[in-house]
């Protein structure tokens, strides 16, 4: 042995191992850094495919279902908006008006009132789709919802982007949401999810933008009210914030949709008041409880007023004529609406009766009892029927099971994390999930289905993908660690997308054999 054990010979040399190549995404993300020209293509083609595919999934044979779903409220929705369209106010109609309205006999309609407990702009959107299409088949019923559901995976692939700033997670979030089974099939019903849903996204995509202006606005605010080293005591009440009123606007119209929209109303005024409290304390101002209390208010002036303005709006054909339901209730049309609303949610609040598909809140996250909206059978040897047990076409309002399960599990990641990095990016998804999820656990007794959870998704998906993100890797690590992680992403990515179209058939009414509808019968609750 020497003193200098770097000059021994006599053992073996240690192996060397070479270094992990960069990966195949990793050399492409590196390309896209050189060239702009290509960032800038690959930032709007990449989400461009995703929409081709999404309108492709939701409008194919759009009007297979030649049906107005009885067992389901298409049936109340689409007759609802054709006589708003008519009369401004929801009329009822005779005993057997379904067959009347498929056989193109659509003016059987009364002009007696008829009471509903959702406000109107759901239907007058579908109604608008049967005003340019018209009311004999599927396609002008369902042709706005198909829209709107398409819009929302752009929506969703747009508050992504801002969130990871990755042009391809937002791509991620928005493929998911593009082939998910509930988002395609609530797409192709004309009910009123799917356009609440839009909305919903539409507000908190304005949020994202305001909070891109304002949070540098009242760190620099604060900044210059510095005297010396000496915080102040008051921040800056900021008034102008136009994405506020547009968030306001948006869920005044969610709300004017389903009343669950002043849920999220609700949710995002918190969220809004809680980040702004920390963003002064943050920037150092003395009393930034009490600062952000008045901000608080300049807040609530900007978002709930429009929001009610709009919602009131929503019922103007109910308010200009003077056939509606309670219309003339009261000394006047306001105080009529108030009594109207008064009934409506009574009503509303007494839905227990039992459903075959009635699922309560807490079963949603274990995908217990998904909802059959539609289902025909036709026996062997019928309208062409060859399969020996015979055809069936099918409306599930189904999930991927590979998403909805990652999805809830990356909810519970995302909290997690939120827990250990107190990041607001978390915050704002976490605020959707419990926005459009736990008032329904108040509700035990109420009447509910899984198919409410098409505006829970979208955030479930938010959360997916800062999952994937993260098992994806850090650019900080090493190239064999982002290696492993991408090809994680990947085989997940290209399962759901199998999965996807294992279960199209049975959530787009095609003609499929009763056994293969069956077969998908993976749970005997599914059945």
């Amino acid at each position: 042995m020497t003193d200098a054990p770097w000059l021994e010979t006599d053992r073996p040399a240690a192996p060397l191992v070479p270094p992990a190549r960069a990966s195949l995404y990793d050399r492409f993300a590196r390309r896209l850094s050189e060239d702009p020209r290509a960032r800038r293509l690959y930032a709007w083609l990449g989400p461009a495919i995703v929409v081709v595919i999404a309108a492709v999934l939701r409008l194919w044979n759009l009007a297979a279902a030649h049906d107005l779903m009885n067992q389901f409220d298409e049936t109340y929705y689409v007759k609802d908006a054709w006589t708003l369209l008519h009369l401004g106010y929801e009329a009822s109609w005779p005993a057997e008006a379904n067959a009347s309205f498929l056989s193109g006999d659509v003016g059987v309609f009364t002009t007696n009132p008829s009471f509903v407990v959702h406000p109107p702009l759901g239907k007058w959107i579908i109604a608008l789709g049967m005003l340019v299409l018209g009311p004999d088949s599927g396609w002008g019923w369902r042709i706005t919802t198909a829209l709107l559901g398409t819009a929302a995976v752009l929506l969703l692939m747009l508050i992504a982007q801002r969130l990871t700033r990755s042009t391809t997670f937002a791509v991620v979030a928005g493929l998911l949401m593009a082939v998910d089974g509930l988002a395609i099939s609530m797409s192709r019903v004309a009910l009123l999810d799917t356009s609440l849903t839009f909305f919903v996204l539409l507000a908190f995509l304005f949020v994202l933008r305001d909070r891109e202006r304002t949070m540098t606005r009242i760190a620099q605010a604060v900044a210059a009210r510095y005297d010396g080293d000496a915080p102040p005591s008051w921040g800056p009440v900021l008034w102008n914030r136009p994405w506020i009123v547009a968030a306001g606007t948006a869920l005044g119209a969610a709300s004017a949709v389903k009343w669950s929209g002043a849920w999220v109303l609700a949710g995002i005024g918190i969220y809004l008041v809680v980040t702004d409290a920390l963003a002064r304390r943050r920037a150092g101002v003395l009393f930034w409880p009490t600062d952000a209390a008045r901000q608080a208010l300049a807040t609530f002036v900007l978002l709930v007023p429009v929001a009610l303005v709009v919602y009131v709006a929503s019922w103007t054909g109910w308010l200009i004529t003077d056939g509606g339901y309670d219309r003339h209730a009261g000394g006047n049309a306001l105080e009529s609406l108030w009594i109207y609303h008064a009934a409506m949610y009574r009503s509303a609040s007494g839905i227990t009766s039992g459903h075959s598909y009635a699922s309560p809140a807490w079963q949603w996250p274990l995908l217990i009892r998904p909802t059959g909206v539609y289902y025909h059978q036709d026996p062997f040897g019928t309208n062409g029927c060859t399969a020996p047990n015979g055809c069936s076409e099918v409306i599930s309002t189904m999930p991927n099971p590979l998403i909805w399960y990652a999805g809830v599990i990356a909810v519970l990641y995302l909290a997690y994390r939120f827990v250990v990095a107190r990041d607001w990016r978390h915050a704002l998804v976490l605020t959707g999930v419990a926005a459009t999820y736990v008032p329904w656990l108040f509700l035990p007794d109420r009447t509910v289905f899984q198919f409410y959870t098409v505006l829970m998704l979208p955030f479930m998906l938010l959360a997916l993908t800062f999952a994937l993100r993260d098992i994806a890797g850090a650019a900080s690590a090493d190239s064999h660690r982002r290696l492993t992680g991408q090809r994680l992403v990947l085989v997940f990515v290209v399962v759901a997308l199998a999965l996807s179209a294992f279960w199209y058939p049975i959530i787009s009414a095609m003609d499929v054999p009763y056994d293969f509808w069956h077969l998908h019968m993976w749970l005997s609750s599914w059945v």
